[in-house]
């Protein structure tokens, strides 16, 4: 089945009452027929569900959608996008081990990797979304996964997935992809070789800013490993919030096509701005790997990002000045929504760091919603004048 069809059709099943949504199960526990169905159940013997820390139907149904999106073996729900990321880590990774990942990386993914990692001796090596050919030489025998985001959060560079996969097919190792910006409607990692995608299900997946959710999608063996991490250390998604977020994919087709063309319509009236030094969107011919996002996204997504002339004292006034744009650490919500990330998301790099990775003071990272895209233009082109006043 095609994309759409799946994200409407695929559900958990059908009670006796033949319901055409699937309900919400707001149970903690599920009940067994005798000590014998309890003892199949523990021992998985009979897949079945039995508390709903570890399984429920609504968590399944949810992780069932998303793998079948990514092309994927099979897939796990967890609380949120770094509870997914954090147990992907902590699950496959043993002490010694090395990891290899993209400098351009959100930043609390960055503050897991530098401050909490290390701790029992799991330590990475960043290369430059510019220069991946310097990744290679990063690599030693202690090294396990290669870590990457593409479109990276927030100048939006690209990386070549196929690239990745087969460096770190000759290394035997796993290439692990946050898929976030681009959602599997518009990137499948998976079918360019890699191994596990992640998911922070609270952007685009859920797109409307009501609930937080993660998700990991992958080989099965690998998914395994996670689930019983997980199982046992609690980073649970609530029934309620795995059942909004299924509804949600089922209008993830159409969503990310409106957003799509709304940050391509943005990005091409921003490159004509007096007031804008530089605008990253992965589908502008202007942009440097404008090509490898073709080859490997349907299409550019929400996400952008550019740099407004006159540094922080500008971008404060750009911002505040913004009046239907929502000033939000958030993104992927049908509102349009604007972040300094220097000053917000990825404050605690350092200078260095937050130079190495593109964000500057005048950084802008701009979510753009699903509003007419009259409206955002006009909005921001009044705080545009103002902020240049």
């Amino acid at each position: 089945m095609k994309p759409e069809t799946i994200a409407i059709h695929t559900q958990a099943q059908r009670t006796q009452y033949k319901e055409s949504a699937v309900p919400v199960y707001l149970t903690s526990g599920f009940v067994f027929d005798d000590t014998e169905d309890m003892r199949t159940a523990f021992t998985e013997e009979q897949q079945r569900n039995i508390y709903s820390r570890f399984s429920n139907p609504n968590t399944s149904e949810l992780a069932e959608k998303v793998a079948l999106l990514e092309g994927a073996e099979s897939g796990l729900a967890l609380s949120t996008g770094m509870a997914a990321v954090f147990s992907t880590f902590a699950a496959l990774l043993e002490s010694g081990d090395h990891i290899v990942a993209c400098r351009s990386v959100f930043g609390s993914t960055h503050t897991v990797f530098s401050n909490i990692l290390p701790r029992w001796n799991i330590h990475t090596s960043y290369f430059s979304a510019d220069t991946p050919e310097l990744a290679e030489q990063l690599i030693t025998p202690a090294t396990k996964i290669l870590y990457l985001e593409t479109p990276t959060n927030p100048a939006c560079d690209i990386l070549d997935i196929a690239y990745f996969a087969q460096l770190a097919e000759a290394h035997g190792i796993l290439l692990v992809v946050d898929n976030c910006f681009a959602t599997p409607i518009l990137q499948q990692p998976i079918t360019h070789g890699a191994h596990l995608v992640i998911h922070s299900a609270t952007k685009y997946i859920d797109g409307q800013g009501r609930s937080l959710g993660g998700l990991v999608a992958g080989r099965a063996d690998l998914i395994r490993k996670i689930y019983v991490f997980a199982r046992n250390t609690g980073p649970s998604l609530s029934p309620f919030n795995a059942w909004l977020l299924s509804k949600s994919i089922e209008t993830l087709p159409l969503r990310m096509q409106k957003h799509s063309e709304n940050a391509e319509q943005l990005a091409s009236w921003l490159e004509q701005q007096e007031q804008v030094e530089q605008v990253n969107y992965p589908f502008l011919d202007s942009h440097p790997s404008f090509e490898i996002a073709r080859k490997q996204m349907s299409s550019g997504g929400g996400m952008l990002s550019f740099e407004i002339k006159g540094g922080i004292e500008c971008g404060s006034k750009f911002i505040n000045s913004l009046q239907l744009c929502l000033r939000s650490a958030n993104l992927g919500d049908a509102r349009s929504i604007v972040t300094h990330p220097a000053s917000s998301t990825h404050s605690k790099l350092s200078a260095a760091e937050k130079a190495e990775v593109g964000i500057t003071d005048g950084l802008i990272r701009f979510s753009v919603g699903l509003e007419h895209i009259d409206d955002i233009v006009n909005d921001i082109s009044h705080a545009l004048q103002r902020a240049q006043a």
